[in-house]
């Protein structure tokens, strides 16, 4: 039986047919032609589809379609605007943070969330104050990225441009 969904995916409004055991993942990429999000692991291990719900950092391949309906989804594609790229984009190209490529959108997703949570305050796992602020340190951002997983070993590239991201 399928239901009718409402997507917001960058900015435009999609409504589709779906089973409602569809991912957001196949959603997205199946439904919608969207091939920004990648389909990694499929068991959301590796952070390869991970986008952007109401700028909170979501598997998409873990998430079901109809959960998303409501929220507005954020894949990397939908990052630039008028032309002009993120200033995550922008750094991960200045710091040759990827090699090929196939995890970068995750990556570049979950670095915009990871900036978020840093400028919101709130605190990880190696965060040593709870209490203070949280500065993007190496190891803030390392902890924070370590569910985007890179088969390339970009990982150096990938951390400093965030860090040059946060400013």
């Amino acid at each position: 039986m399928a239901a009718e969904i409402t997507l917001r995916v960058d900015g435009r409004e999609h409504r589709l047919p779906a089973d409602p055991r569809t991912t957001l993942l196949d959603a997205l990429r199946e439904r919608l032609g969207n091939p920004s999000p990648k389909k990694g692991c499929d068991h959301g291990q590796c952070g390869a589809c991970t986008v952007l719900a109401d700028g909170r950092r979501v598997l998409s391949c873990l998430t079901l379609a109809v959960a998303a309906e409501g929220t507005e989804i954020t894949t990397a594609k939908g990052l630039a605007e008028n032309g002009e790229l993120h200033p995550v984009q922008r750094a991960f190209i200045e710091h040759d943070a990827f090699q090929c490529g196939y995890c970068t959108p995750g990556q570049v997703c979950s670095a915009v969330g990871v900036l978020d949570e840093l400028a919101k305050g709130w605190p990880s796992h190696v965060t040593a104050e709870v209490a203070a602020s949280p500065t993007p340190s190496r190891e803030e951002i390392a902890e924070r990225m370590s569910g985007n997983l890179c088969r390339c070993g970009a990982y150096p590239g990938i951390v400093a441009a965030i860090e040059e991201a946060a400013g």
